[in-house]
């Protein structure tokens, strides 16, 4: 299934002399003295993070979104999994963005295993993102992939840039999208929101 970039630009593969050169432009920027025993390797090392862990989703992903068919009535209900971890880095400031998030879906004719629904939300995290984009390319993988009767996501998260610079100050910021059955059924989008509420 091909990715979604929605919204971001993209120039191919991670370089990853480029990067270390980087961090040590940084280290150099800083003043710090780079024989300090412990900035050594550190520009390997954090390159390293960076482009296999932090921004690994920018490789495509590393997952099949698995389907089998749903076997009976009761099969077609709400499927919800709740407190999925996100741990993304904000494209403006390249701070930690740390949450989690709720997603849920409700079939027409297939389903995927709960294990997917939390792969699709770490694909999307590890990247530079902003969370409302980050929200919508969850659903859109989903909605693409399933072909459901309503997808709905939301996502709850501390920013650290704004908690360690500017306004210094702690707070939750809660993004949320409904497609389908979720934005037409008051019933269904009220139990949702709740499930999503009650999870943390």
């Amino acid at each position: 299934m091909p990715d979604s970039h929605r919204g971001e630009t993209t120039s191919g593969e991670q370089n990853m002399e480029q990067l270390e050169r980087a961090f040590e432009l940084l280290i150099e920027g800083l003043g710090l003295d780079r024989s300090d025993s412990h900035l050594q390797d550190t520009p390997r090392r954090a390159a390293e993070a960076w482009a296999k862990e932090l921004c690994a989703g920018l490789n495509g992903p590393q997952f099949r979104l698995t389907t089998f068919p749903v076997e009976s009535e009761a099969d077609s209900s709400m499927v919800a999994l709740q407190q999925i971890p996100v741990k993304s880095i904000c494209a403006h400031h390249l701070l930690p963005i740390l949450g989690w998030a709720t997603v849920a879906y409700v079939p027409n004719g297939q389903l995927c295993g709960l294990s997917k629904l939390s792969r699709v939300v770490d694909h999307f995290a590890r990247r530079p993102q902003v969370q409302e984009r980050l929200t919508n390319q969850i659903a859109d993988f989903l909605q693409t992939g399933l072909h459901p009767q309503g997808v709905a996501v939301q996502v709850k998260a501390s920013h650290m840039c704004m908690e360690l610079r500017g306004v210094n100050h702690t707070g939750l910021m809660t993004t949320s999208t409904l497609r389908g059955v979720f934005r037409e059924d008051t019933t269904l989008r009220e139990e949702f929101m709740q499930l999503a509420n009650n999870g943390k």
